[in-house]
Parts: C-alpha cells; sequence; structure tokens
C-alpha cells in the first residue's frame, strides 16, 4: 500500500501541495485511529493518512469548479444534553450519542428487517434474500422508538432495512411511531411492492406514512441491470404513480456511481420536474465503499459532492445552476449541499435557496439541525391536487391564487449526501453528524460510522 502512494507522489508537484488542515481517521486495514491531513493539490483536495504497520492512504475528497475554501463555513457547535455513552475510548468507539457529538439527531433511521427482495451490489447494509435474524417485534420497535425520543425528543423517522415493505406489519410500524409522537416518517424502499401492491400502499398512507424516499438510479434500464441486477424503470414509474393516486409524497433517491448513471444526472432532474408535485425532491448519493463493496477504490471510482453540483449545472444546460446549491445548516459542510427551487410556467426553473446563512456569521449547529428537520417535514410530504387551480397552473396564469399554488406545489428540492467509508472517514465530520441509526440497544450510532467496514468487509457497530 506504502509503494502505491509512493509511486502516485512521484508524478505530483510537491511545491504545488498545501495542507489544508488536520483531523483523525482510522487505518483502513486495523481500523487504529491515525491522523490525517486534508492536502490541496491544485483544485482538488485529498485525505492522506499514515498507519505505522500498514503504511499510507490518499483518497480524493473534493474536485471540481466550486473552491472547497469558498464552501466550508464554521457553525456553533451543540451540546448533547442527554447521552447514553461514557467517554471511555474516543471518536469513534463510544458512539451512543457521547457528549463528544456536536449535533443532534435531526433524522433516526430504525431498521425494522434485514430482508431484501433485492441483491443489490452497492447497499449499506449488505442486504439479502437470506435471513439473518429475525425480524424486530412490534415492541422492540416501540423500545427503539422510545430510546429515540428519550436520548434525541422528536425527529425525522425514516423506516429502513433491508427492505421495509417486505413487512406486511409496516402500516402498524407507522402508526405506532405516529401514535408515540413523532410527526414525519418516511420509508426508505426499492419501490417493488409500492407499484406492485396498491392496497398496501393504501395502508401506508392510512397509518400516517408522510413520504417515500425511492431507491431510482435513473432513467435507463440497463443501470439498474448493472446496479440492482434487474430491469426496474417500469416498476419505479409504477410505484410514483401509486404513491401519487394515495397522496404520499416521493423523493427520487440516485446511488451515483462513475461509469453507470453519472451521465443520466441532467435526465434524472427531467424525470422528477415531470412528476411533479408527487415527486418532491432529487436526494443524490455519490457511492461509498463499504457493506458489500469494501476494496479500495480508485479516485476515478468517486465523484465528490463539487463533481455533482457541476454535472447538475451542465446536464440542466445551466437551468440549475451551481450558484444555487448551498452547503448544509446542520451537518458538516462536506457532507451535503442542497438546493431549492420552483417550477413556474411549466418550464422555468426559479431558485427559491436560502441565502441568509452567508451573511449572517456562524450559524448555531442546533438552529441548523431545526431549520433542516423542517424543511424535510414541510417539503418531503404530499401536496393536495386541486384540479381547477392545475388547470391555471398548466395554462400559466399570474393571479395570486395561481401563484401561492404554484409556490405550495411545485415546489422541490436538488440535494446530495456523501456518505463516508474507511478510505476517506474523517472524524470531525463525524461529529457533526445528523443521521443517526438508533440500533438494537436503543443507542444512537451516526449512520456512516454505523456502515462502515474495514478492508474485508468487517464492520464496527453494525451486527454487533
Amino acid at each position: 500500500m506504502t509503494s502505491m502512494v509512493m509511486s502516485l507522489e512521484a508524478g505530483i508537484d510537491m511545491d504545488k501541495m498545501r495542507v489544508l488542515s488536520h483531523t483523525e481517521s482510522l487505518c483502513p486495514v486495523c481500523l487504529k485511529k491515525i491522523k490525517a491531513d486534508r492536502v490541496l493539490h491544485g483544485n482538488e483536495v485529498y485525505m492522506e493518512k499514515y498507519c505505522d504497520k500498514h503504511g499510507k492512504f490518499r483518497t480524493v475528497l473534493w474536485r471540481g469548479s466550486t473552491p472547497i475554501d469558498g464552501w466550508v463555513r464554521d457553525k456553533k457547535r451543540m451540546y448533547i444534553e442527554n447521552t447514553a455513552v461514557p467517554v471511555e475510548n474516543g471518536c469513534p468507539f463510544d458512539c451512543g450519542l457521547c457528549k463528544n457529538h456536536r449535533q443532534r439527531t435531526c433524522t433516526a433511521l430504525i431498521e425494522v428487517t434485514e430482508r431484501c427482495n433485492l441483491n443489490c451490489k452497492f447497499c449499506f447494509a449488505g442486504s439479502s434474500r437470506k435471513v439473518i435474524s429475525e425480524d424486530p417485534s412490534l415492541k422492540k420497535i416501540e423500545f427503539l422508538y422510545k430510546s429515540l425520543l428519550k436520548y434525541s425528543g422528536k425527529c425525522n423517522i425514516q423506516l429502513s432495512g433491508g427492505e421495509p415493505t417486505i413487512r406486511d406489519d409496516l402500516p402498524c410500524i407507522i402508526s405506532l411511531g405516529r401514535k408515540i409522537g413523532f410527526d414525519f416518517i418516511q420509508v426508505n424502499t426499492n419501490g417493488i411492492r409500492i407499484a406492485e401492491d396498491e392496497e398496501y400502499v393504501k395502508h401506508l398512507k392510512k397509518s400516517g406514512l408522510s413520504s417515500i424516499f425511492l431507491q431510482f438510479d435513473g432513467t435507463q434500464d440497463d443501470i439498474y441491470k448493472k446496479l440492482r441486477g434487474k430491469e426496474l424503470l417500469a416498476l419505479k414509474i409504477k410505484a410514483i404513480e401509486n404513491c401519487g393516486r394515495h397522496g404520499i409524497g416521493v423523493v427520487l433517491v440516485p446511488t451515483l456511481v462513475p461509469g453507470v448513471n453519472v451521465e443520466n444526472i441532467g435526465e434524472i432532474i427531467k424525470f422528477a420536474l415531470k412528476k411533479l408535485p408527487v415527486v418532491r425532491g432529487v436526494h443524490f448519493q455519490p457511492v461509498s465503499y463499504f457493506g458489500r463493496i469494501p476494496y479500495n477504490p480508485d479516485d476515478e471510482d468517486r465523484i465528490t459532492l463539487a463533481e455533482v453540483m457541476d454535472a447538475i449545472d451542465t446536464q440542466t444546460g445551466g437551468k440549475i445552476k451551481i450558484s444555487s446549491m448551498r452547503p448544509p445548516g446542520c451537518e458538516n459542510s462536506l457532507c451535503s449541499f442542497h438546493g431549492n427551487y420552483i417550477l413556474k410556467n411549466k418550464d422555468e426553473i426559479m431558485s427559491v435557496t436560502d441565502n441568509s446563512s452567508k451573511c449572517c456569521g456562524v450559524e448555531k449547529a442546533e438552529e441548523g439541525a431545526k431549520k433542516s428537520m423542517k424543511f424535510v417535514s414541510r417539503n418531503w410530504s404530499s401536496r393536495k391536487m386541486d384540479i381547477s387551480k392545475e388547470r391555471l397552473f398548466l395554462k400559466g396564469s399570474d393571479t395570486w391564487k395561481n401563484i401561492l399554488y404554484t409556490i405550495k406545489n411545485y415546489s422541490f428540492s436538488i440535494s446530495a449526501m456523501a456518505f463516508q467509508d474507511i478510505w476517506n472517514l474523517d472524524l470531525e465530520r463525524l461529529k457533526d453528524c445528523c443521521i443517526h441509526v438508533v440500533n438494537p440497544e436503543g443507542k444512537l450510532i451516526p449512520f456512516c460510522i454505523y456502515n462502515i467496514t474495514d478492508i474485508n468487509g468487517n464492520y464496527i457497530y453494525r451486527n454487533k
């Protein structure tokens, strides 16, 4: 490993390299905590880290037309008042959360099954058709909900797996969460049962489901064959139609893999716009290498957030510009971006992204968390259609009623989140994480570290 990195450095002008900042990471082989640097070379930023036993590792973090210097911004940290674990071994080995974590839970994932009806090449959980353990009972899920409420308070819920729609009692799980006090409950799904079982969709809506987080990797079936093992586009479209008929908002979630679907980004957005107001947004996820894919990828196998923003601008013909996309107010600046828009007069896209965080000094992490939760619960939920006003929208009417209707029903979001793997794990980023998995003991584990695997595919937290 060391010799490989040294050979890479032989072709680099070391005088043009600059250390931007220091952090900590883990060795991909032994999981020892090690020092790491964020190094700027031209417009590209790399993580460089060294293990005294296993050598040096170098991974691209950022490349594209947006300079990282102008992107990263400070936040006033939040202190976790109700911690679940003491600090004994230090980050990331005391997650639960501990007092050193700097952000509250915005979205909590509760995994309701390990079973799945696909065998995807890329999977955070390494799920499959093979049953590893029994599904948690409703009593167990009630315990997880109440533990979350105890340690975090109210937040947004995402029910995940595995494939959660395999469970016939998923509506009961949703209604249980609503009864306990959670106002926004989303299901993370591949959409197969949503497409094939409309009666099930009716029960999901009746139980209080707010939104579907739909795996949607592209507008071509060859993309699904490469990533999911079978043609799925027709099923995805049917799932969206069923959600529309029963008043469930949909967020499209493409996993972006270089050489597979990066060139399809513009078409995904175009598809989403045609499906408004049922589709509420697109949430891109650049591929991360853990779970089923624990090997060390080349830099060409990655796409960074800056590159995703470039691709959105280029592939939409400048209709959605880089300048309309912003760093997050909740999590670390290197974790994600977002942009908010309104589709006006059928084909004009107007940016309505909030720029206040750029001009008002250092934002409080707690305020960013509140804004993020409110935005997701408000904007990713379904919209009620009014046929008479819909006709006015299609005609391009500029009446005040139509303007308000357009703002409410034809707003949408474009966002992306880059999850960390063992190769680019940054413990400073991890401490700012606001997306937490509720583990079987009811503890809150930051999503990335819960799913991270070493070079041999071994987890630190999952299945422990």
